[in-house]
């Protein structure tokens, strides 16, 4: 298990890409009682959004990659990857108001 922090910049706010990161979380299972990947994404008050995964390699690789994308009316101008040990701290992953 790897824990990744990312802070996402561009134009994130206010185009449902916390909502998108959401879904994106859950990998390839689909299942919300079975996310691949735990934590939580939030938006920030400098206008970025600040996700903090936890999860199999892989899967936050994926979740970066998918992340570089976004929501279709996104636009992400640049991701920060911080990769930390992981906490086992999460119990799934929300989206944080």
């Amino acid at each position: 298990m790897k824990r990744v922090h990312l802070i996402i910049s561009g134009d994130v706010q206010g185009v449902g890409y916390r909502a998108w990161v959401d879904q994106a979380s859950l990998g390839k299972t689909r299942d919300k009682q079975e996310k691949s990947i735990t934590g939580w994404v939030k938006n920030r008050e400098d206008g970025a959004v600040e996700v903090v995964a936890e999860g199999e390699k892989k899967d936050l690789e994926d979740l970066i990659g998918a992340c570089h994308k976004g929501p279709e009316v996104a636009f992400v101008e640049k991701i920060q990857v911080e990769w930390e040990k992981a906490t086992g701290e999460f119990m799934g992953f929300e989206v944080v108001y």
